[in-house]
């Protein structure tokens, strides 16, 4: 089939590299418009369009799918190429319902979750944060719902113990691509149906936004430990030091007892109370700076007796 690949992060490249590997033709790329990045803030290309342009795919990337601009030039790129289908992987931004049946097979996304659960733009996230034992992958056809669509296949994977939602996201990345040219390869072969979702067991994942990933050390370890590890990489767990924020890697759970946000820094530790047990820090950014082993922090930042995080002195 002839296809127009839409997706913009990186985690939308192993699908991109499957499908150029595949028996299918990438013959564009939608992705979103090159955004500022980076600590100088330039402007960059997503991942997803460096790639193509190092394949010579030819790249559009509009600021909205919104605008009658922006949607006869996809339906002109689609009728021109003779586009059979159009993969997405997150591509970021709403496909309108006047493209979506413009290729023959409309538009298969892969979604990281096993749907109905966690539909949203945030699953992965959400089911760190949940404590989910197992989620996956899914494709399935666009329809206006959000991620409301008729599933073409499933595929499930295991979230490990110490998962952030950065390694599993990478782990889905590289097994859901293969899905995705599965699905394209059945329905080329015109065995494959799409069955619509089930009724029962929906749960939503919006966005996490940076205040959702703010710490509340009065809250049990276990969900501390969960807030944190859902919130790495993106958009990073945070305290505040006198009001002043601090970055919060994964921490470990331990058998200590503090007040939550109480510290207690050692030579080759940082304890922090919870409304359970302590946690051990692991990484911590202080405002300004790289990320840095707590310890080393705890040293430099000479804290007094008695800091509790999350309050003003």
């Amino acid at each position: 089939m002839r296809l127009l690949f839409a997706g913009t992060p990186a985690v939308a490249v192993p699908s991109l590299e499957a499908l150029l590997a595949s028996r299918h033709e990438v013959v564009a790329v939608l992705t979103r418009p090159d955004a500022r990045a980076g600590r100088g803030r330039a402007s960059a290309a997503s991942p997803v369009k460096q790639r193509a342009l190092d394949e010579g795919i030819e790249v559009l990337a509009p600021r909205t799918l919104r605008d009658e601009d922006a949607v006869a030039q996809v339906s002109a790129l689609v009728r021109d190429h003779g586009v059979d289908a159009a993969p997405v992987v997150a591509y970021g931004a709403i496909v309108p319902p006047a493209l979506l049946d413009a290729p023959r097979h409309g538009w298969v996304n892969l979604h990281f979750s096993v749907l109905p659960a966690w539909r949203g733009a945030a699953p992965v996230q959400h089911a760190v944060l949940a404590g989910d034992e197992v989620t996956g992958a899914t494709t399935f056809r666009l329809e206006q719902g959000l991620d409301t669509g008729p599933v073409y296949g499933t595929l499930t994977e295991t979230i490990r113990p110490r998962d952030t939602s950065g390694e599993l996201l990478g782990r889905l990345a590289d097994v859901g691509a293969g899905l995705l040219v599965r699905t394209l390869d059945a329905l080329e072969d015109g065995i494959l149906d799409a069955v619509p979702q089930p009724g029962d067991g929906v749960s939503l994942a919006p966005k996490i936004e940076v205040d959702d990933a703010r710490v509340r050390w009065e809250h049990p370890a276990l969900a501390v430990d969960r807030r944190v590890r859902a919130c790495t990489p993106a958009p990073g767990a945070w305290t505040t030091v006198d009001g002043v924020r601090l970055g919060i890697g994964p921490v470990t759970p331990t058998d200590e007892r503090l007040a939550p946000g109480e510290v207690r820094a050692g030579r080759r530790e940082v304890l922090v109370g919870t409304g359970t047990v302590a946690v051990r820090l692991g990484d911590v950014t202080p405002a300004g700076k790289r990320a840095m082993p707590a310890a080393d922090w705890a040293r430099g930042a000479r804290l007094e007796d008695g800091l509790r995080l999350g309050v003003q002195s």
